[in-house]
């Protein structure tokens, strides 16, 4: 990672009600309603708030919970963190140096993808798309896309 990411006060400024109360709040979007739900445009995701990388289109998958779903994290920017709120026990996820709430990750994923599922807020992401990778200042992540290349954790 050759950038250096931080919670951004610009950015949180510039949140919508909705962005704000999940990321800053621990909030909930409602379910189907979040704009990458169904989205599997190839690219990379982003934490709205710091702009770390967090997870790609190659590990997206539609699980039919009515978040975007992952299976696992593109770099180590992702932190769980134990969540007894709503009398449950489960894992928040958040990313790591914007410190945003995320949503949560469970053990019922693709098992061929290491059975987790990152359940995810659509209003905590922000999307890149491939074409513009270099650009927005990821190029580094171009090589993710590439036919038959693999990501390591």
């Amino acid at each position: 990672m050759s950038r250096q990411y931080k919670k951004d006060p610009q950015a949180i400024q510039a949140l919508t009600e909705l962005q704000f109360n999940v990321t800053q709040k621990n909030g909930t979007e409602r379910s189907f309603t979040g704009e990458y739900d169904d989205h599997f445009e190839e690219g990379l995701y982003v934490d709205i708030v710091s702009g770390e990388p967090l997870f790609t289109s190659k590990d997206k998958f539609n699980s039919g919970c009515g978040w975007p779903a992952f299976s696992r994290p593109v770099e180590n920017n992702v932190r769980n963190l134990s969540d007894v709120s709503h009398g449950m026990v489960r894992t928040e996820v958040r990313s790591r140096h914007g410190d945003s709430h995320l949503g949560h990750v469970f053990p019922d994923g693709p098992q061929e993808s290491g059975g987790l599922r990152y359940c995810i807020n659509s209003a905590a992401l922000r999307f890149i798309p491939t074409m513009s990778l270099a650009t927005e200042g990821y190029g580094e992540f171009l090589s993710l896309f590439e036919t038959g290349d693999q990501h390591e954790n």
